[in-house]
């Protein structure tokens, strides 16, 4: 019996090893055996895979003529000469059967298990596969751009294809694709979505970060430099804290390579997203400072119970600190795991100026801690800003900028009457 012609669209290309193949072949005709004979017993299923070929074999002791009591197990020697005329009563009588014996619809509906058996087989190949490969960069193809993912064709090492998922919301700032695009990503979970395995990649994933940093810096593939940290968000900006475990090699020059040859490769990956790359310490108070390039500062309080730090910088630098829309500040706290607010250094403060904290009794507490937010922690820094600037920066309400910008100007009106 060959399995090759009848099963050959299941058969050819299926990536599932021989003795799960065995296996489950054994197992269709054995249930294939039940429904017609009651009971798979006496019965032999040799399964050849290499030569697509396939027996069945009934097998039943001869007795004498008459004597058959369970007709399952027993044969009369009669039946048994017609099979083979050398068989003698108390030997055993092999009886061959073939795919007609079974009818065309028992074997359409054998067929159509087995189809079914494989399928599921490959669902669970491909879970196994997928699930040891969690953290894996791969390079797709896109092949069909739906409403809230795209669906990317990733081949393995045999040329094998399995379609993944990239989700929109993993997707960073600036990507646009088309169908035919090709789009790198790191393997980041794998579910069961519609009782079939869903392969989910990520371009927003940390780990997407590092790995690439690790491609293109043979000094961390070789653990002579260590990943610390890193904090992104995609698309705008990225700090990262490495540490040496070799005096002669700097972490920070080592990743960025010779006029940034290997850091820009990776921001080009990524649609330029502005990388920090820092020197790891466990002093706090220097992890801070360096967490905040490219800014510099002048001075650092620290609350080490609070977790929370009082950053002092020029007010050129200021700006430089907080960042565009505050990613630079937010990426330093996440990064160092301080909660970081910026101040101006102003040596006229306590005589020309006025802490925002001095007007709680007029500004509520959420307000003030946004324009502190932006650096701005006295009156005349908020003053100093124009109201578009402000609205720009801190996203308060118009109107209530304007309040603001009202009592903090009366203050030095009263003080100059």
């Amino acid at each position: 019996m060959n399995l090759a012609g009848i099963f050959s669209d299941f058969k050819d290309g299926k990536k599932i090893d021989r003795p799960t193949m065995v296996r489950v072949l054994e197992d269709v005709f054995r249930t294939l055996i039940k429904k017609k004979f009651g009971s798979d017993e006496n019965f032999d299923v040799i399964v050849n895979t290499q030569k697509g070929d396939l027996e069945l074999w009934r097998v039943r002791e001869i007795v004498s003529d008459g004597e058959v009591t369970d007709d399952r197990s027993q044969i009369s020697i009669s039946e048994a000469l017609a099979i083979d005329e050398d068989y003698e009563i108390g030997q055993e009588c092999y009886e061959q059967l073939f795919l007609e014996d079974f009818g065309r619809r028992a074997v359409q509906a054998a067929r159509q298990t087995l189809l079914s058996r494989v399928q599921e087989l490959e669902k669970d190949e491909i879970f196994s596969t997928y699930s040891e490969r969690i953290g894996e960069v791969v390079t797709g193809e896109i092949q069909q751009i739906l409403k809230k993912e795209f669906l990317v064709k990733v081949e393995d090492q045999d040329k094998k294809a399995t379609e993944l998922i990239l989700q929109r919301t993993d997707t960073i700032r600036g990507d646009f694709f088309r169908k035919g695009d090709y789009v790198k990503g790191i393997i980041y979970k794998v579910e069961t979505r519609n009782n079939a395995p869903a392969v989910f990649m990520s371009r927003t994933s940390n780990l997407f970060l590092e790995k690439l940093l690790e491609a293109e810096v043979p000094e961390i593939q070789e653990d002579l430099i260590t990943v610390k940290r890193i904090v992104r968000m995609p698309g705008e900006r990225a700090k990262i804290a490495v540490e040496s475990h070799d005096e002669r090699i700097d972490p920070v020059g080592a990743c960025v390579g010779m006029k940034g040859t290997r850091i820009h490769g990776i921001v080009r990956e990524l649609n330029n997203e502005n990388i920090d790359i820092v020197n790891y310490t466990n002093n706090a108070s220097l992890f801070i400072q360096r967490s905040l390039t490219p800014a510099k500062v002048t001075s650092i309080d620290l609350d080490l119970d609070r977790k929370h730090a009082n950053v002092f910088l020029d007010p050129d630098q200021v700006s430089l600190a907080i960042g565009k829309s505050g990613t630079n500040i937010k990426l330093a706290s996440q990064l160092t795991g301080f909660e970081i607010d910026v101040f101006r250094n102003n040596q006229e403060y306590e005589i020309d100026d006025v802490n925002l904290n001095e007007f709680s009794d007029e500004i509520e507490a959420w307000v003030i801690e946004a324009f502190k937010a932006i650096g701005c922690d006295t009156a005349r820094s908020v003053l100093s800003l124009s109201k578009e600037e402000l609205l720009r920066r801190t996203d308060l309400e118009e109107e209530t900028i304007d309040e603001v910008v009202a009592i903090l100007a009366a203050e030095f009106e009263d003080n100059n009457n």
